[in-house]
């Protein structure tokens, strides 16, 4: 009640921001203008997304339930700015509300449940945020056959106006909710410029970073194409295999955090789901032209995606220590909003403007696959740190009233 329904609550509402194939049609009939020049609003949201995670981190860690509802004012609000917009057939000002105010929204609300959820499961964090960020992944399923009903039935913005009605009681709710456990007591930490500057520098940061950005440049390069893709090997059913990638997606935040609470290096996930990638990828491009592969490639890739985003933060936490889990987590989050910005553009490049075949496209994502894994067998234990958690769960034994 206090972080689990919570978490799940925000992540179900923000995560309807993957839903935007959905909507990008109808918006840009009733604005009058091609589905092109409202493409970006997507990206934009992606990347203040990311951006709004980088920085927000210290507001997040001072008062969640204030972060709770800031997520969900700039949501919602973004939502209704775009139906305004629509009305005014500014492709501006869906950029602004869509765009900038719901990613803002976005950044903020993926951030806050996820350092309250690992307080309160602390001997099994990774299943804690396999929990809330497995909700950002279910919520396309969700939305997915509502948007779909309503859009056609009642038209997109009473559909965009519903969904912003719905995140506000969740996510007021979730507001009200959420609390962190009484027996902690937040560290009072000024952090100044340069203190975030002495994060960016570290060596381990850097490494989880770029691993981190690889896989979902990789992830959305691959989802972006994911119809043209099925289309191609003849596959007709697409909102079934859409729902299965989905399914696998959530399966894949869920199921590898809560793996990587019986690893002792965290980064072993990262390995497993990046080997796994760059030997799908492989496949695919032997094998591209059959269905069950390219099923198979789609369904291990948006796996490998939402457990890179589930595992980030426990593998963070075993580096760096839980006190400034939301600050580093949100910096980390970074690169998601240049991803955001790169992962489509990189399969749109081959594809459309240089006019390669998808094999190629397979080559390009294995060899990037391949350099992420590698890094991740270069980022170091943190013995000190991983001694002190075991000290910690060796006194907890001996006399449970410890914690």
């Amino acid at each position: 009640m206090r972080a689990a329904i919570p978490a799940l609550l925000i992540h179900a509402c923000i995560g309807s921001v993957y839903c935007w194939s959905l909507l990008k049609g109808d918006i840009a009939t009733e604005v009058g203008c091609s589905v092109k020049e409202i493409e970006f609003a997507f990206s934009l949201a992606i990347f203040f997304l990311g951006m709004s995670a980088a920085f927000g981190g210290r507001f997040v860690e001072k008062n969640v339930t204030a972060a709770s509802v800031v997520s969900c004012l700039c949501f919602s609000t973004g939502l209704l700015l775009t139906v305004l917009s629509i009305y005014a057939q500014s492709v501006f000002g869906i950029m602004l509300s869509y765009g900038c105010l719901m990613g803002i929204g976005l950044g903020i609300g993926y951030l806050a449940p996820v350092k309250t959820l690992m307080l309160w499961f602390k001997e099994h964090k990774g299943l804690a945020t396999g929990i809330a960020i497995s909700g950002f992944g279910l919520s396309k399923v969700l939305f997915s056959p509502y948007i779909e009903w309503c859009s056609s039935s009642y038209g997109v913005s009473t559909t965009l106006v519903s969904m912003s009605v719905i995140s506000i009681f969740s996510m007021l709710t979730a507001a009200y909710l959420i609390q962190k456990p009484a027996d902690w007591v937040e560290p009072v930490v000024k952090w100044r410029l340069k203190d975030y500057f002495q994060v960016i520098k570290n060596g381990t940061y850097l490494k989880i970073w770029f691993v981190f950005y690889i896989n979902i440049t990789c992830g959305l390069a691959l989802i972006a194409f994911e119809k043209n893709i099925a289309v191609a090997v003849g596959i007709g059913a697409v909102g079934l295999l859409s729902s299965l990638t989905a399914f696998f997606n959530t399966a894949g935040r869920f199921g590898y955090s809560t793996v990587s609470d019986y690893t002792e290096n965290k980064q072993t996930i990262y390995k497993i789901l990046l080997f796994s990638s760059v030997l799908v990828m492989l496949l695919g491009y032997v094998l591209g032209g059959s269905a069950i592969v390219v099923v198979l490639m789609l369904c291990v890739i948006n796996a490998g995606y939402g457990g890179g985003f589930s595992t980030l933060p426990t593998l963070l936490q075993s580096k760096f220590g839980m006190e400034k889990i939301s600050t580093i987590h949100g910096l980390a989050l970074s690169a998601w909003a240049w991803a955001g910005l790169s992962g489509n553009q990189l399969s749109n490049l081959i594809i459309n403007q240089w006019e390669m075949s998808y094999g190629v496209l397979y080559v390009v994502l294995a060899v990037l696959y391949l350099i992420a894994l590698l890094l991740t067998f270069s980022i170091p234990k943190n013995k000190e740190y991983i001694e002190y958690e075991e000290q910690q769960q060796s006194l907890s034994k001996i006399d449970p009233s410890f914690v």
